[in-house]
């Protein structure tokens, strides 16, 4: 009886030290293994501080790199959801505005009921097409007819999805601003591209053009440039009935057009031609701040 005490009392002694070993092993292990770097080693709050600090002074590469770190470090954490956030915001500062776009996606799948969800969709959609797009690239191809607007159309569809999602966002005046912009821009591409073609004697793919911007871009300032486009190109053409119908048109919604624009010979200047318009643009107000 006694044995079978001092056994049970043995084996409970020595599982108690194998514990422990094994214990002080995995501590001491632990503390030798290669020190990690330093912002991996800081704690979610002062990473998160860190962040902010870099973003409010414009430092926007480093500011995603201690916003990558919290997410990843922390992915549960309570900052990780807004380090998600602003993560878009970050990327679209920097320029990276794939990266925006795809943590924006990202975002909205994750948390759609997310009280930064509408800031998502919004930033989304400036993300698609920014001013400081390649200018050179985008308007001096070549081929005109060939001039990429994509970008700002699909732009233009982001925003309207996001107002259609959320009308009464604190960004949507700006949102509906921006479409404006982006609308006028589509316009002026449509308008530069159907000269192109004036020029070029193709009259019926110039007519096209003029037609798209009247029926899909109605009520832009390059609504009477179409009209007078489809005016001169009916008329090269032989259709004066269709020329005459159009020149009335216009001079009945846009007298003061009429009278500053030959219709026969319009000799626009090269920058004018060359920017269709986009130079004199106007600046779009950064996102405001998430607290």
């Amino acid at each position: 009886m006694i044995r079978d005490s001092f056994f049970s009392s043995y084996k409970l002694n020595i599982k108690s030290v194998i514990f422990f070993i094994s214990m002080l092993f995995l501590l001491i292990t632990g503390c030798s293994s290669n020190e990690e770097p330093l912002e991996a080693r800081l704690l979610e709050k002062e990473l998160y501080d860190q962040s902010q600090v870099r973003l409010k002074g414009g430092n926007f590469a480093s500011a995603i790199a201690s916003l990558e770190a919290l997410e990843a470090r922390f992915p549960f954490g309570r900052y990780a959801e807004q380090a998600q956030a602003e993560l878009i915001y970050a990327y679209y500062k920097n320029y990276e505005y794939e990266a925006a776009i795809s943590s924006a996606e990202r975002f909205t799948n994750l948390h759609p009921r997310h009280p930064h969800t509408d800031y998502a969709f919004y930033l989304k959609g400036l993300s698609a097409f920014t001013d400081d797009s390649s200018l050179l690239t985008r308007y001096l191809s070549s081929d005109l007819s060939k001039r990429d607007i994509e970008p700002a159309q699909a732009s233009f569809d982001y925003l309207s999805d996001f107002l259609s999602r959320y009308p009464e966002s604190e960004y949507a005046p700006h949102a509906r601003k921006r479409m404006v912009y982006l609308r006028n821009l589509i316009a002026k591409s449509e308008i530069g591209i159907a000269n192109f073609y004036m020029e070029r004697g193709a009259y019926v793919a110039s007519i096209g053009r003029a037609k798209y911007v009247l029926e899909h871009l109605p009520n832009t300032p390059q609504t009477p440039y179409a009209l007078a486009i489809l005016v001169r190109a009916y008329e090269t053409l032989g259709y004066a009935d269709l020329s005459l119908e159009n020149k009335r048109i216009l001079e009945l919604n846009f007298p003061d057009f009429i009278s500053n624009y030959n219709l026969y010979n319009n000799k626009k200047s090269w920058l004018n031609r060359l920017s269709l318009g986009v130079l004199d643009k106007e600046e779009v107000p950064p996102p405001s701040r998430l607290e």
